[in-house]
C-alpha cells in the first residue's frame, strides 16, 4: 500500500478543519494586539469601578455629614487621629476623599460621555442615513446643516448651549449631543452613499419593501463599521469635553464630583504645593481616554480593511 500524498493529506485536513466564523475572526485579529488588549482590560477595570464605586469607596463624597473640613487639603497617607481612616490619596479643599471622589467622578465622567455619545448617534446616524438614501434638497439640507455645525469647534458650541441651559447633567449631555451629531451624520452619510447604489438595496426597492425598513434594516447594517469606530472615539471625546466644560465652571454642579469638577478645585492649589488635588484625577481621566483610545485605534485597524497591517 503506497503512501498518500502529503499535499492531498494537508488538503484533506484544511477542508475537514471548522470554518473561521466572522466573531471568531473578529476577536482573533483584536486580540492579537497587546496595546489593545491592555487598553480592554484597563477600561473593563475601570468601568467596574465606576459601577461598584459606592462599595468600594471608603467614603460618601455626597453625603455632607462624612465631610470634615479640618481634614481639608491633607497630603495622600493622612490618617487623622480623629477619623481613624487613611486618605490614601489625600483630600481636597472641602475635606473630600481623593479617592472616593475619583471612583464617584468616574461614574459621572463614563455616563455622561456614554449617553451623550449613544445619543448623538441615535440623531447623526438617522439623519446621516435619511440624506443617502432620499438625496436631492432633503440631501442638501442635511449636508449644509452638517458642514455649519462642523465649521464651529464643539467646545464652543457646548459653551453657547450651557450658557443658555445652565449647569447639570441632563444639559450637558444635550449640549454635547448638539456639538457632536454631525461627526456621526457625516459619517453614516458617506458609508451609505456607497452602499445604496448596491443590488441588494435595488432588489429591495423591487419587492416594493417600505422606505424605513430598507434604512434601517437593510442599509443601516451594512454601514455599522466605520460608525462603531468613530463612536468609540465620541466616547472619548464627550469625556474630555465634559472634563473640560466642567473645568471652566459650566458643567456639572458643584455638588457632584467629575473629574474635571475634581481638577477645577484642586487648580489653585498647584503653586503651594498641593499637587494631587488635581493631580491624581487628572491621571485618572488620562487613563480612561487612553483606554478608549486603544481599544478604538485596535478596532479601526480590524473592521477596516485599508489600515490593516
Amino acid at each position: 500500500m503506497t503512501p498518500s500524498n502529503p499535499q492531498d493529506t494537508a488538503a484533506a485536513l484544511i477542508a475537514l478543519a471548522p470554518e473561521e466564523t466572522p466573531l471568531h475572526r473578529f476577536l482573533r485579529e483584536f486580540m492579537a494586539s497587546r496595546l489593545a488588549l491592555a487598553g480592554l482590560i484597563l477600561l473593563g477595570i475601570i468601568i467596574l469601578l465606576a459601577i461598584f464605586a459606592h462599595v468600594i469607596a471608603p467614603q460618601n463624597p455626597y453625603d455632607l455629614m462624612q465631610l470634615d473640613v479640618m481634614n481639608s487639603r491633607l497630603p495622600p497617607g493622612s490618617r487623622p487621629s480623629a477619623t481613624g481612616m487613611t486618605f490614601w490619596l489625600g483630600t481636597d479643599d472641602q475635606g473630600r476623599d481623593m479617592l472616593s471622589g475619583i471612583l464617584y467622578g468616574l461614574r459621572i465622567s463614563l455616563g455622561v460621555g456614554v449617553s451623550s455619545a449613544f445619543v448623538g448617534a441615535v440623531v447623526g446616524v438617522s439623519l446621516g442615513l435619511i440624506a443617502a438614501y432620499v438625496g436631492g434638497r432633503v440631501e442638501a439640507l442635511i449636508m449644509r446643516l452638517v458642514d455649519l455645525q462642523l465649521s464651529f469647534p464643539s467646545i464652543l458650541v457646548a459653551l453657547m448651549i450651557l450658557a443658555f441651559l445652565g449647569k447639570g447633567i441632563a444639559n450637558v449631555i444635550i449640549a454635547l449631543v448638539i456639538a457632536e451629531w454631525a461627526t456621526y451624520a457625516r459619517t453614516a452619510r458617506a458609508a451609505a452613499v456607497v452602499e445604496r447604489s448596491k443590488e441588494y438595496i435595488e432588489a429591495a426597492h423591487a419587492l416594493a419593501i417600505p422606505r424605513r425598513r430598507i434604512v434601517f434594516r437593510h442599509l443601516l447594517p451594512n454601514c455599522l463599521a466605520p460608525l462603531i469606530v468613530i463612536g468609540t472615539v465620541q466616547v472619548a471625546r464627550a469625556i474630555a469635553l465634559e472634563a473640560t466644560l466642567s473645568f471652566l465652571g459650566v458643567g456639572v454642579p458643584v455638588t457632584q464630583p467629575s473629574l474635571g469638577l475634581l481638577i477645577a478645585n484642586g487648580y489653585q492649589y498647584m503653586l503651594s504645593g498641593e499637587y494631587w488635588i488635581s493631580f491624581f484625577p487628572g491621571v485618572a481621566l488620562l487613563l480612561v481616554i487612553v483606554s478608549i483610545n486603544l481599544v478604538g485605534d485596535q478596532l479601526r485597524d480590524v473592521l477596516n480593511p485599508r489600515h490593516q497591517k
